[in-house]
């Protein structure tokens, strides 16, 4: 066991160092301790030992992930979903997390901060803008009629 500890000490170490800036997902710490040019029985024992004291969790980086992303940029499910695959996290994990979530909400929370640039333009070009602003954060066509909906029926 001794030996065993050694010989991933500097795999470990910079795995840590990687860990230190801010979580990463179980893909993310592989690629890098791949990078680093260590052998696939080395980067196996690292992660475990990562997983064994809970310095690396798929479930609660996307959970916290996922919560950043909602309380700072609000973006679709689909687009949260999509991010989080690129990081290597299960899509059932994914899906369990997102559960909770409502598009719809997402893109009122999302818009909400804008309204007041967007007052004073006029309907068209307000339309234009909220659609844009929704579309580029992955909501669909139908999320935005809804939310559009919203803001002209609290106008009147």
């Amino acid at each position: 066991m001794v030996n065993n500890i050694k010989s991933i000490k500097s795999p470990l170490n910079f795995a840590i160092k990687y860990l230190s800036y801010k979580p990463r997902t179980i893909h993310e710490m592989q690629k890098y301790i791949k990078k680093k040019g260590f052998s696939e029985d080395i980067i196996e024992k690292v992660i475990a030992t990562l997983l064994e004291k809970n310095y690396l969790n798929d479930k609660d980086f996307a959970r916290l992930f996922i919560e950043s992303k909602v309380r700072n940029k609000p973006k679709s499910k689909f687009a949260l979903q999509y991010e989080l695959k690129k990081k290597g996290i299960s899509p059932s994990i994914i899906d369990a997390i997102l559960e909770q979530y409502n598009d719809q909400a997402l893109a009122l929370k999302a818009v909400t901060p804008k309204i007041k640039m967007w007052k004073n333009l006029d309907d068209e070009k307000f339309k234009k803008k909220m659609m844009n602003y929704l579309r580029y954060r992955g909501f669909n066509y139908d999320i935005f009629i809804s939310t559009l909906n919203h803001f002209i029926e609290s106008k009147d």
